[in-house]
Parts: C-alpha cells; sequence; structure tokens
C-alpha cells in the first residue's frame, strides 16, 4: 500500500519537481517506509511506499526498467502476480525483485493496455513509456485503491489523495454544484468523476486512462459486473449457489495472505468479519491478531458489540485486542480524523475506523475486512422493498436518499440550485443494460457506486492514515461476479445475506449469524448533544461558515435548535451531514 502521485507537463512547458514534492509530502502516512522521484522528458512521478509485498529496495518506486523504456509508480496489491511472472518468464522477460510493482510493468509491456485485465487485485498505477511519451493510468474494477486528477494550463496532475492536488496550489478552489447536489441527496455518495472540487476528478472503477504527450486524455472502461447466467446456471439450487459461495470466499480470503509481513482481522463481530476470521482460522493461521472498537452507549443506542467479537475470538482462539474508546477522545481526534479524508464522508464509522486503525498499526501492517458484503449480498434494509418495485429509480430514491430534491431547492442558495442530478444519475444507471429485475439493478448501483465512495474510501482514507494496509475479501472480483449471479431471492429474504448466511452455519456459531444486523456505531454523531453541539456549533457559527454560500443560515440554525428532529431515511443526523461537510471544506483550506 502506498501513496503515488505525478505530474506531466505540456505544451513544452518547463518541468519542475516542485508539485510532485508538496505531493508526496502530503501523502507521507500513506507510505512512511521511504520516498523516491522519478523526472524524465515532460514527467515527474513521486512515490511513497509502505513495505508489504518484497520488503527489500528492489522494489522501490519509482520504478524503472531502461530495457523496456517503462517507469512506473503503483499503490495496492496483484494478488496472482506469482502466477503472472511465471507466464511472463515463459515470454521471455526476467525480473530482479520478487514483488508485484516489476510484474505490473512487464504485463503492460507484454499486453499493453490489456494487462488490467489480467490482475486480481487492488490497485492504482502510472507507466510512463519512454517512446512516445505517454502515460497510462489505471483503477482496479472495484475502487478501492483512489485515483485523482486535475487539468491545468500547463499540466496533468494525478495522486492517490485529493488534498495532495489541492496542497500544490495550482487548482482553483471552485466547488462543484453537482456534487453539492450529490452529497445532500445522494447519501453523501459523489459518484465519480465528480469530487467536491470542480476542477478535480477522479477516475472511476474499472477505468484506464492513457495521456497522450500533447496532454489529451482519453478513457476507456475495461470490465463490466454482469448479472445475467447462462442456460447451466440457471439450473442450480440454492445449495449449489450455497457451496459456491463459499469456495469462492474462501479463496479470496486465502488470496488476500499474501504479504511478507503478519495480516490480521478487523472483527467487528457481524457476519462478515467473522467468517474472514473464521476462514483464516480453519487455513492454519497461527496466532491470528483480531481487533474490535467500542464506545460509550448514548441512550438506548448501544455503542459497542464486544459480546459477538468476544464469541468469534473465543471460539477460534485469536490473539484478540479489545480497544475501548472513551467518548472523549472523538472530539480531540475529529480534525485528524478529517484532515485523512480525500472528501468529505459523513458516515460516523470513519471516526470509528481512524481510531481503530490508530491502535491496530502498532500490532500489523496489514489486516482484512469484512466491508463489501452488504451490498453484494443484499444486507440492507432498503433492498427488499426493492424486490416488487414497479417504479425503481423513485423507490430506490425513496429508500436512499437523505433529501428530496424539493427539500434541497429549498435550503440551497440560489448559485447551487441546479437540476436533480441524483435522480438523473439513478435512471441512467438503471437504465444501462445487462440487467433486468430492479433489485439487480440497485445491487449493481450499490455495488459499483454507492460501495466504493462510501464504505470501500472510508476504509482506505482511515486505515492509510495510520499506514495500515486495509484488504476486502468480499471485493475480489472474481468473487463479486459469483455473487451478482446468484438469483437475488436467495440474498434477499429473511433479512438480507441469506444465503450467506447458510453457508457460514458450518463454519461459525449460529449466535453469530442470527443477531439483530448491526452497524459500526458511534451515537454520539447521531444524536448530537452536549459538548458535541458545541463542537458543532462552533463550525457552524463561524464567520467562513457564514458566508460559505451554499446552505441558507436559517436552515442550519433550524438543525442547531433541534438536532434529534432532523434524521434522514438511513439514520443520519442532517446536522452532523451540514457541519461535516463545512468542517472538510475549512480543514482544506476551502
Amino acid at each position: 500500500m502506498c501513496g503515488i502521485c505525478g505530474e506531466i507537463f505540456i505544451d513544452n512547458h518547463p518541468v519542475s519537481q516542485k508539485s510532485v514534492l508538496t505531493m508526496t509530502n502530503k501523502m507521507e502516512k500513506r507510505g512512511p517506509d521511504s520516498g523516491g522521484f522519478y523526472q524524465e522528458d515532460s514527467i515527474v512521478f513521486g512515490h511513497r511506499r509502505l513495505k508489504i509485498i518484497d520488503l527489500s529496495d528492489k522494489s522501490s518506486q519509482p520504478m524503472e526498467d531502461r530495457e523496456l523504456g517503462l517507469t512506473i509508480v503503483f499503490n495496492g496489491a496483484i494478488y496472482n502476480y506469482k502466477e503472472l511472472r511465471k507466464v511472463l518468464q515463459t515470454k521471455g522477460y526476467t525480473f530482479v525483485s520478487t514483488g508485484d510493482t516489476e510484474v505490473i510493468l512487464k504485463a503492460y509491456h507484454a499486453w499493453g493496455e490489456k494487462c488490467v485485465e489480467k490482475f486480481n487485485g487492488m490497485f492504482a498505477f502510472a507507466v510512463y513509456d519512454k517512446k512516445d511519451g505517454s502515460v497510462f493510468i489505471a483503477r482496479d474494477r472495484l475502487g478501492i485503491k483512489p485515483l485523482y486528477y486535475a487539468k491545468t494550463s500547463e499540466s496533468i496532475l494525478f495522486a492517490s489523495f485529493l488534498p495532495a492536488i489541492l496542497a500544490t496550489g495550482k487548482i482553483e478552489r471552485t466547488l462543484s454544484p453537482e456534487a453539492i447536489h450529490y452529497y445532500f441527496t445522494f447519501h453523501s455518495v459523489v459518484p465519480a468523476p465528480h469530487t467536491m472540487i470542480k476542477d478535480i476528478k477522479k477516475l472511476p472503477p474499472a477505468f484506464c486512462m492513457k495521456i497522450d504527450m500533447d496532454g489529451n486524455i482519453k478513457q476507456i472502461p475495461y470490465w463490466n459486473l454482469s448479472f445475467q447466467r447462462d442456460a447451466e446456471e440457471e439450473k442450480y439450487t440454492f445449495d449449489d449457489w450455497k457451496q459456491l459461495a463459499i469456495q469462492g470466499f474462501t479463496q479470496a480470503v486465502e488470496r488476500r495472505l499474501l504479504a511478507d509481513v503478519p495480516v490480521g482481522v478487523l472483527l467487528s463481530g457481524g457476519l462478515d468479519s467473522s467468517l474472514v476470521t473464521a476462514l483464516l482460522a480453519n487455513s492454519g493461521q497461527k496466532d491470528l491478531k483480531t481487533f474490535s472498537i467500542g464506545f460509550e452507549s448514548v441512550g438506548d443506542e448501544k455503542g459497542d458489540e464486544f459480546h459477538y467479537s468476544d464469541i468469534i475470538a473465543s471460539h477460534f482462539g485469536t490473539d484478540h485486542r479489545k480497544i475501548k474508546v472513551d467518548s472523549k477522545q472523538v472530539l480531540p481526534n475529529m480534525e485528524h480524523c478529517i484532515r485523512a479524508m480525500s472528501e468529505p464522508m459523513v458516515s460516523h464509522d470513519c471516526i470509528g475506523f481512524f481510531l481503530l486503525s490508530k491502535e491496530v498499526a502498532k500490532h500489523v501492517k496489514v489486516v482484512q475486512s469484512g466491508q463489501g458484503a452488504d451490498e453484494i449480498f443484499a444486507g440492507y434494509h432498503w433492498y427488499p422493498p426493492m424486490l416488487e418495485s414497479r417504479d425503481p429509480v423513485k423507490d430506490y430514491r425513496d429508500v436512499f436518499a437523505d433529501r428530496s430534491h424539493e427539500e434541497l431547492l429549498e435550503i440551497l442558495l440560489k448559485k447551487y440550485q441546479k437540476e436533480d442530478f441524483s435522480t438523473d444519475f439513478i435512471r441512467d444507471h438503471f437504465e444501462q443494460p445487462g440487467v433486468a429485475s430492479a433489485i439487480d439493478k440497485t445491487l449493481r448501483m450499490d455495488t459499483t457506486v454507492m460501495l466504493v465512495d462510501d464504505p470501500v474510501k472510508r476504509v482506505d482514507n482511515m486505515t492509510m492514515a495510520w499506514s495500515l494496509e486495509a484488504r476486502v475479501p468480499f471485493l475480489d472480483h472474481e468473487f463479486v461476479e459469483l455473487s451478482a449471479k446468484i438469483p437475488p431471492e436467495h440474498k434477499v429474504c429473511h433479512g438480507g445475506k441469506h444465503i450467506l448466511k447458510e453457508a457460514a452455519r458450518d463454519i461459525i456459531p449460529n449466535e453469530v449469524i442470527d443477531r439483530p444486523k448491526g452497524y459500526f456505531p458511534v451515537p454520539a454523531l447521531k444524536y448530537i448533544q452536549g459538548e458535541y453541539l458545541d463542537f458543532v456549533r462552533e463550525i457552524l457559527s463561524s464567520e467562513k461558515a457564514r458566508q460559505r454560500g451554499i446552505i441558507q443560515n436559517s436552515y442550519v440554525d433550524m438543525l442547531l435548535d433541534a438536532p434529534q428532529d432532523h434524521i434522514t431515511p438511513l439514520k443520519g443526523s442532517k446536522l452532523w451531514q451540514t457541519a461535516l461537510l463545512e468542517y472538510w471544506l475549512q480543514t482544506n483550506d476551502l
């Protein structure tokens, strides 16, 4: 896991390392073990390295192959790199390192842009080809690794971390009306290519980007998630799918053990992380380290799930650590948590993952997480209504959106009163071919869009803030392809994730499987009161906030007067959502 960045100069503009130096310094936490730079012709690459695979300096980056005329910066992990290395060796390629970075470099030379189709893993990388002066950039299929970019009159900048690009001072700090609309209506999810900053984009998942020496940008998708079954698969029974699911997930978990350092597990106590823990323990992992976090309760809202994580830790004999967070730790760490966000992320989980990662990083450098199961196996409460939906666009918006378009127009200032971007986006996505039913349209949306720009981004940002690599076996693309083919009724029924629960019964205790669905609770950020309300009030009452010109001040005052009266359909605080955006903007000097 690393941080990558670069600048590609155009129109014969003088080359300077200044911006790349600035960006790499901003991303030091993503790669504290070493840093490097590369300058050639019109490009400058920068890299921060977290040593996970091949701990030697032979895998340092930027990595140059002078014979091939290629240079790469890479963030992520390719889990099938050893198999690909063998294939490339049969083609005559030789290797000086034992890591995955060099395999990507040689694979690009051997197969060109098609190389990405051969990779199983999480990745964002850029390859400079000296022969034609082009730069090839790619992002993994599920967007696990981030990639932001911006074009100016003199260059194209890219980085793993959006604030790193901002720090160069080369980008106008104008907010995006589209992003504002998505943030306040689409459950704070701002889909690619948009970001909160108008002139900074993010490369969509499963996309490649080719930049020629004149600065022309061409983007090409290389993967599409299919929900269609072939004639043979239509004959499969529930038990057939259940067996395939557990086999596929076992393989995904085992793939993510590939590392030259120990691998732990973030054990929340839910089905998903418990299943990861069980499969690792059953595979013979010794002294498996597991970690869970809990907060103080607020009213009837319980702040931890230690009861269930204890069951799993005891059952499988893991080396378990329970991290109990006093609520007094939340506010002093909030600014650091916000600074770790590439984009404003409203989920209460963020501070939880931030504080958890802080402690976990003291013990391991790599963890597996159960993120993604709810999206690919229909674990959320908004999925059952979509089974019989006759108007999927309206019904999905009704169950998922934080506000109607009409409500948003009432609270936004005129500058940001634009068209209904969120509804148009949902409609366009649902109309894409390859999916027939409303429930599968919903699952495709959540797997390829919502998951990428909410839970996955959250885990990446919060773990990387503490130089911790997080791996997500539920998002192994082959396993995601399998899950998409499973008939939706096998997933949605009996409270969601039915087939996954049944597949897990022979592996983990039923008490964990049949428990009520839990979340990563931070009750103090949902029911804002006391010092938390004082904290939020200070942010929103500041001169910067009052002069911001996004939300009407009268609406902010209404939220501050009665925060518990304004909760979104997905049980989030509208006050926290408003304050979090403002705090992120202020933290990034916007």
